[in-house]
């Protein structure tokens, strides 16, 4: 998901106008009123007019964005995205789309053409704001990079198809673009060096094991022979020796040479240039560029100092409920014991990945059972659970979710990892999978992609604090859906939330603060009871990603504050189904506006 910041509340202000007309009894009279009514029409179809043609261009533009989506048009094309010339094409497309957005302007728009209007304008002003940081200097870190997502497509297991002779041939000719596309980067990261702006050594020792993990001397020993073991029986016989042919031509010619290249690179000239500090604000213009995404990431105007006081005061909150759980299961000792038990203790681990797939099913069919006392509105998408593939597990997160296409024809899916069994824990799985698939993530995304009335840049758009936070929120309602019933289980989601408050204090330790890669493990270690290889695994993924973690807490935050302002608001008329209905219907907004869109339903549910 992409970021955005928090749009100026023009929802706020109108609705203010219009009321404050309306009590000092200055009605428009009819014929001002349907001229009125008329303008805005022909406006609101207008804007969305642009927007469908600005969402086509969009997609022409990033490939492979359309393929994630399931827009099978462009499946064969991959542009420069690491060149200046692609760089620069991409600041003069959003300049000009802003300003034909601008020039229609949100005067008299209301509701979700409102809404529209205000995300979209702030979402190109962002854009174009963060233009001024060289981002484009640090393409590689061991979170992902080309090399990576090239093998999650290239592999047949991701969003790249392979069920047509035409599918096999659009990632051939994508295949034999990596060449290319790995020169830029090298450009970009020595244009990095050049300027100080590299990547902190921590990270890019991570790198060069992930790309020897891929290359291979024969190309049928690589991920990239996936789709030709798998190739569908009803291809012809000339196809089929055609195809494995180019394949095998491809990958030993082309993107074998070019991973090695690539990572003679990294070990070679860029790991000497790399940097021993860790935090943003260390790069030139850091300080800045960190708060920068501070905003963006939150869609608040939240300091990173403010931020950090947030966490540290969570983080007394949530060890003081604990305790709470210490007594009640009778645990003898200090909440740095019971972390400990909880990291150690043997009855917490799966005896196999089956056994833990297993829990993770049972948990859909329980969490099914109840879930219409929370929810009235549920997406159409399907929904199923997959294991993270072996190459990239060691890397990835415990859990993570993978949004339908929009043709409905590849499911949600929840990714669990099943990598380090024994640190997988029991208890971490029900307040997981409320978080990845059932409410969380699958419920927002799938049902923000099926949205009828909104442009497509909002129903394939993303604001990581409302998406991140939603999350987060689903992991609150365990126990109204029948889970958390085991106090240790109860402490799985409290272990999460207090995880995500940690990140608060840790990501702006780590980017404003000074704070060490080690340091941040260790307050990582004796603040809560998460084992060392996801402490590691954390901290480096918030020195790769500034800000992102952030979104978290800050987005959950913000729900469960309205959802406290409606229960107080309405008392006995409150309804979750209603509430929760009411924050997902539009899809990911920035958290003012949610905020905005909420206080009016208030308003609405009080009359009615």
């Amino acid at each position: 998901m992409h970021h955005r910041s928090s749009p100026r509340s023009h929802a706020l202000l109108a609705f203010a106008i219009a009321t404050a007309l309306l009590g000092a009894g200055l009605h428009p009279q009819p014929a001002q009123a349907a001229a009125a009514t008329q303008t805005a029409e022909s406006k609101a179809q207008q804007l969305n007019r642009l927007y469908a043609e600005y969402w086509e261009e969009t997609l022409k533009l990033n490939p492979i964005q359309a393929t994630f989506q399931g827009d099978a048009r462009y499946n064969d094309q991959m542009p420069d995205f690491y060149s200046a010339e692609f760089r620069a094409e991409g600041v003069a497309f959003t300049q000009r789309w802003l300003k034909r957005i601008e020039a229609i302007g949100p005067r008299g728009l209301s509701g979700q053409d409102l809404l529209s209007y205000e995300i979209f304008v702030e979402d190109a002003r962002d854009a174009l704001e963060s233009e001024k940081f060289p981002g484009w200097m640090l393409p590689v870190n061991q979170m992902g990079s080309l090399v990576t997502y090239a093998a999650m497509l290239g592999s047949g297991t991701s969003a790249q198809p392979f069920k047509t002779v035409k599918d096999y041939e659009n990632w051939l000719a994508r295949g034999n673009r990596l060449p290319v596309l790995v020169d830029s980067m090298i450009g970009n990261m020595r244009d990095g060096m050049k300027a100080g702006v590299v990547q902190p050594r921590a990270l890019m020792v991570k790198v060069v094991p992930q790309i020897d993990a891929l290359v291979k001397d024969q190309p049928e020993d690589t991920l990239f022979w996936g789709p030709i073991k798998a190739m569908p029986a009803d291809f012809s016989e000339a196809d089929k020796a055609r195809l494995t042919a180019a394949y095998r031509d491809m990958i030993a010619k082309q993107v074998m040479p070019s991973f090695r290249k690539l990572r003679a690179f990294i070990a070679d000239q860029y790991l000497p240039a790399t940097r021993d500090s860790v935090g943003m604000d260390k790069l030139p213009g850091g300080a800045e560029w960190y708060a920068f995404n501070v905003r963006q990431s939150t869609t608040t105007d939240l300091s990173p100092a403010q931020i950090h006081q947030i966490g540290l005061d969570e983080v007394a909150r949530i060890h003081g409920e604990i305790r709470k759980i210490m007594a009640e299961v009778g645990f003898k000792g200090s909440l740095q014991d019971f972390f400990k038990f909880m990291r150690e203790d043997k009855r917490f681990e799966y005896p196999s990945e089956e056994a833990l797939l297993k829990h993770y099913r049972g948990l859909e069919e329980k969490i099914n059972r109840r879930i219409g006392e929370q929810f009235s509105l549920k997406p159409r998408a399907g929904f199923e659970i997959r294991p993270v593939e072996p190459f990239r597990a060691e890397s990835a997160a415990g859990g993570e979710y993978q949004g339908p296409s929009e043709d409905g024809t590849r499911p949600g899916i929840f990714y669990v990892n099943t990598f380090n069994l024994p640190s997988r824990k029991t208890w971490d799985a029900e307040d997981l999978y409320l978080h990845e698939a059932i409410p969380g993530h699958h419920f927002q995304i799938a049902l923000q992609q099926e949205l009828q009335n909104v442009p497509a840049f909002r129903r394939f758009g993303g604001e990581t604090a409302y998406v991140e936070g939603w999350g987060l929120y689903a992991e609150s309602l365990g126990k109204s859906l029948g889970v958390y019933e085991d106090p240790y289980d109860y402490f799985g989601y409290l272990q999460n939330e207090l995880w995500r408050a940690i990140r608060l204090v840790t990501d702006t330790g780590l980017h404003s603060k000074g704070w060490t890669r080690e340091q941040v493990i260790k307050y990582m270690l004796d603040n809560s009871a998460e084992s060392e290889t996801q402490s590691t695994a954390e901290a480096e993924r918030y020195i790769a990603w500034p800000s992102q973690a952030l979104a978290y807490k800050i987005g959950e935050l913000k729900i469960q504050e309205l959802k406290r302002r409606a229960q107080t608001a309405l008392g006995a008329k409150f309804d979750p189904r209603a509430f929760h209905a009411e924050v997902l219907k539009d899809g990911a907004v920035p958290l003012d506006v949610l905020e905005a869109k909420i206080d009016r339903w208030i308003a609405a549910q009080k009359k009615g």
